[in-house]
């Protein structure tokens, strides 16, 4: 009679533990996992280059407390109407409504025009309007007050405008 123990006729030693066969499908592998870590720990920096801010309109000194945060959209999100009182803008200067992601300027006095606050760069928000020329804080670019063309890259393209009238002391949107 064979007295060999069972674990030694199947081909492992006597003192091994018997494994279970490996299941493929029983999750990732821990190459997989660490692979992953790897990647969302190089793309968090990116992230957090950007910043965050809360929105909140600036009606003071013509620039914005935005820290130039990455938007979604690049168009208001309220139907037209009421953007901001006129005795708000400056001349040569503007206002940025952070929330509704518009950038309203007065390039000469009584001359009112609106952009999207969006830079068409990487979609930061802009972050001041002064001198006739509205600045994105991000990489630099700069548009004019006036007509939103790009007057200093990276931005290549022009600001998207948004038709404006004035009633009652109002700068609203058409």
């Amino acid at each position: 009679m064979d007295q060999t123990p069972p674990d030694v006729a199947a081909g492992r030693s006597a003192g091994a533990a018997a494994r279970p066969p490996a299941d493929p499908h029983a999750g990732a592998s821990r190459r997989q996992v660490l692979g992953l870590a790897v990647a969302a720990g190089a793309g968090l920096p990116l992230l957090s280059a950007c910043g965050g801010s809360a929105d909140k309109a600036t009606t003071t000194g013509g620039t914005s407390g935005g820290s130039g945060s990455p938007t979604s959209g690049a168009s208001s999100n309220n139907a037209a109407g009421p953007l901001v009182a006129t005795s708000k803008v400056p001349v040569n200067g503007g206002v940025i409504l952070d929330a509704k992601k518009i950038v309203v300027t007065q390039p000469t006095e009584g001359t009112f025009k609106a952009f999207t606050a969006v830079c068409t760069h990487q979609a930061c928000l802009v972050g001041s309007v002064k001198d006739g020329v509205i600045s994105c804080p991000c990489h630099g670019s700069a548009y004019s007050a006036a007509d939103g063309s790009v007057q200093n890259g990276p931005a290549t393209r022009p600001l998207k405008e948004f038709p404006v009238t004035v009633q009652d002391g109002e700068v609203v949107e058409t």
